[in-house]
C-alpha cells in the first residue's frame, strides 16, 4: 500500500512490460533482420503485417486472441492437451497479447537500425572468418544499440500503459491480471479520484522517466558520433 493505494497493479503491470520487452528484443531481432534483407511485395505485406496493431482497435485484436488461446480456440486446445493451466485470464495471456499489441514498437526501430547498417560490416567481418553468430555479436549489435534501446524503452513504455488488449484476454482479477491501466479506470468508476491520482501520477513519472533515459541516451550517442 502506497498512500492508501494498492499498488499490486503496478506491480503487474512493470512484470507485463518486462516480459514483453525481453521476448520482443530476443524474438523481434531474427524477425527484423530477416525484414530487412528481403525486398518487393513479401516485404510490404510483411510489414504492413507486423504494423498492424498501430491501427487496430486493442479490442479487436483482445477479442481474436480471446477466441484463439482461450478454450474451445486452436491454441487454446493445444495449450489445454498439454495439461497446461488456460492462457487466457493468466500472467501468460497478458504476455502474448502485450508481444503482438508491442510489436511494431520494438520492430520498426530494429529494422530501421539494421538497414542504415547495411551488411557491408558483416560482410567484411565474414572475410575475417568470423561466424553469423560471432558477426552479430561483435559487430551488427554493437552498431545498433541504440536502435535496441529506442525498441526495448518504447516496448515498455507501450506495454504499461496497455488496456483494451489487456482487458479482453486478462479480464481485470485482482491480484492476478489488473493492470494499472484497469486499476485506474476501476478507481474512477468507482469516484475514488484521489485513488487514481497516485496511480496516474506514479505511472505519468515512470513514463517521463523512460524517455527522459532514451532521449539522455541518444544525445549522448550523437555527440560520441559528430
Amino acid at each position: 500500500m502506497f498512500m492508501g493505494v494498492d499498488l499490486q497493479p503496478l506491480w503487474i503491470s512493470l512484470q507485463v512490460a518486462f516480459y514483453t520487452t525481453v521476448l520482443l528484443i530476443v524474438l523481434g531481432t531474427p524477425l527484423a533482420l530477416w525484414l530487412a534483407r528481403i525486398q518487393g511485395m513479401k516485404k510490404a505485406v510483411l510489414e504492413a503485417m507486423v504494423a498492424l496493431p498501430l491501427v487496430l482497435p486493442p479490442t479487436v485484436l483482445g477479442f481474436y486472441l480471446l477466441v484463439t488461446l482461450g478454450p474451445g480456440g486452436p491454441i487454446g486446445d493445444l495449450w489445454a492437451s498439454f495439461g497446461f493451466a488456460p492462457l487466457t485470464f493468466s500472467m501468460a495471456g497478458l504476455v502474448i497479447g502485450s508481444f503482438l499489441y508491442s510489436l511494431p514498437f520494438a520492430i520498426q526501430p530494429l529494422m530501421n537500425g539494421f538497414e542504415q547498417l547495411g551488411q557491408r560490416p558483416s560482410e567484411v567481418a565474414a572475410t575475417l572468418g568470423a561466424g553469423p553468430i560471432d558477426r552479430f555479436f561483435s559487430v551488427t549489435l554493437p552498431l545498433t544499440r541504440r536502435h535496441y534501446l529506442v525498441a526495448a524503452t518504447l516496448a515498455f513504455a507501450h506495454t504499461m500503459g496497455e488496456f483494451g488488449v489487456i482487458l479482453m484476454i486478462g479480464g481485470n482479477i485482482p491480484g492476478v491480471t489488473q493492470v494499472a491501466s484497469i486499476a485506474i479506470y476501476d478507481h474512477v468508476d468507482a469516484l475514488e479520484y484521489s485513488q487514481a491520482h497516485v496511480l496516474s501520477a506514479i505511472m505519468l513519472v515512470i513514463s517521463l522517466l523512460v524517455l527522459t533515459i532514451i532521449y539522455g541516451v541518444n544525445r549522448r550517442m550523437e555527440a560520441r558520433f559528430k
